[in-house]
């Protein structure tokens, strides 16, 4: 498992978390809540890291909904601190640009 993606379940784990606004409108937008993209980060798979992100530290992981279904998902942790964890955004994956395990694009 890649250390980014361990601390940001441990930042979730202890309540060190935040959604972006942007993050709201877009879970909101797909008919998603924070709370299941809290949830799901457990079995999260990285997709792309994007360590020297210039805002900081951030991750594309594959998700599930709650009923089992892809969601893409971008957590960061802001540059120069080490909490709390933000989920910036969230979106089903359009199965058109994806391929069929929603781990690589097309």
């Amino acid at each position: 498992m890649s250390d980014l993606l361990k601390r940001i379940r441990e930042l979730i784990g202890s309540g060190e978390v935040r959604v972006s606004e942007h993050g709201y409108n877009e879970l909101a937008d797909d008919g998603l809540t924070a709370r299941e993209l809290l949830a799901g980060v457990t079995d999260a798979l990285i997709i792309e890291e994007y360590l020297n992100y210039p805002k900081g530290p951030c991750a594309l992981v594959l998700q599930k909904d709650r009923t089992g279904n892809a969601v893409h998902a971008v957590w960061g942790i802001p540059k120069g601190h080490e909490k709390p964890v933000v989920l910036v955004t969230a979106y089903r994956p359009d199965p058109a640009r994806w391929d069929e395990d929603f781990l690589t694009r097309r």
